[in-house]
């Protein structure tokens, strides 16, 4: 089909301005999830990464009075976000307990049922009559954050990814890099590629190809970089050079957050929210979701409920409890039975022998009967 010659044109030019104009009004929508154990910097990380208090630490106190029981919880912090008049409504998920026990057995199932939850929540709003103002909270990135031990990824860790590649963005992360010298810290991002690669993990990959090469050339220091290495501070310490920066301060220098040599938090930065936002979003739509979605319909009718199989493994624990509690008591009560048998037997054998005993002293008391009867009886002839 041939171009419009007009000389002006004919406006089609201006799609994008209106197509900003729309998605400018509506604000967006973003949901990210921290996975990680306790004391990894994560609320710290989340509050550096949008320059402002989104959620409140946790005191240390709080944080170690843990009861026994295992269990991993699910907790969603909202807040609205504005720049340059553009709006964006941040959901921050949360897994406070994850990791934090001796026994982490399918300590990850309440945090894949949470990914799964939303997609059928989703997928329920769609298949209704009126689909205005749907809600959505599916996770459109998980950063999993890897404590700095400088070895390798534990087998919780590997077991996690797995199950969180297939559901969501994953984005691994190493957490409070500047505990770890530049040379020590390479070498463990390298041990981590080699698992990734070794365990088939998928994680977040985007195109590096661009028509602008100063785009290609960020996407792939972007992509080199990964697993990220992250300082989390809000607090605004003085460099030796008199600079005011955010960062941790040492007796040996400043360790800054956004400096590129030190960490790549800059670069994560970039990937989450100048660059890449948009399609951490948009592969959540069409990829995640439409496999969760392609998924169900394969093995559901339209509006049949999902079969949610009870999992939880703080039941689980419960009822291996009360199974090894009825087992002991089982074999308590068993034990009793037999000693009350044993005790029977002894008492009915040590009754048995009595009895023999006065069967014969009546057999001998009545043989002597006997004989005495009879010399009686030669007397008195």
């Amino acid at each position: 089909m041939a171009p419009a010659q007009t000389g002006a044109g004919i406006g089609i030019a201006n799609l994008p301005n209106q197509r900003h104009k729309i998605v400018a009004k509506r604000g967006g929508n973003f949901t990210l999830m921290v996975c990680g154990e306790s004391g990894l910097g994560k609320t710290t990380f989340i509050n550096t990464l949008f320059t402002t208090t989104i959620k409140t630490p946790k005191s240390y106190k709080r944080r170690f009075n843990k009861s026994a029981e295992k269990t991993v919880e699910i907790e969603i912090i909202r807040a609205e976000l504005e720049e340059k008049q553009f709006n964006i409504k941040l959901s921050v998920v949360d897994t406070p307990g994850f990791g934090d026990y001796t026994n982490n057995r399918d300590s990850w199932l309440p945090i894949i049922d949470f990914i799964d939850d939303q997609h059928e929540s989703y997928m329920r709003q769609e298949h209704q009559p009126r689909r205005q103002d749907l809600s959505d909270m599916r996770v459109h990135c998980c950063l999993y954050f890897i404590r700095p031990t400088g070895h390798t990824l534990k087998p919780l860790d590997i077991e996690v990814m797995k199950r969180l590649g297939t559901r969501v963005n994953l984005i691994p992360v190493i957490a409070k890099a500047d505990t770890m010298t530049p040379t020590d810290l390479h070498k463990f991002k390298k041990r981590i590629l080699e698992v990734i690669a070794a365990q088939n993990i998928q994680c977040y990959t985007f195109p590096l190809e661009s028509d602008d090469e100063a785009s290609t050339k960020r996407n792939m220091s972007i992509m080199a970089a990964m697993p990220f290495s992250i300082i989390g501070s809000t607090d605004d310490v003085m460099t030796n050079d008199g600079r005011t920066v955010k960062g941790r301060q040492y007796s040996w220098g400043v360790a800054e957050v956004e400096n590129e040599d030190h960490c790549d938090f800059k670069k994560l930065r970039q990937l989450l929210i100048r660059t890449h936002m948009l399609d951490l979003i948009s592969s959540t739509e069409e990829t995640h979701y439409e496999v969760y979605r392609h998924a169900q319909m394969e093995t559901r009718k339209i509006g049949e409920p999902k079969v949610k199989t009870v999992t939880n493994p703080k039941w689980k624990e419960e009822e291996e409890s009360l199974r090894k509690r009825f087992t002991e008591q089982v074999r308590l009560e068993e034990n009793r039975f037999r000693s009350w048998e044993q005790q029977l037997i002894a008492e009915r054998d040590r009754l048995n022998k009595d009895l023999e005993a006065e069967h014969s002293h009546i057999k001998a008391l009545e043989a002597e009967l006997e004989a005495m009867t009879a010399g009686l009886s030669s007397k008195r002839k």
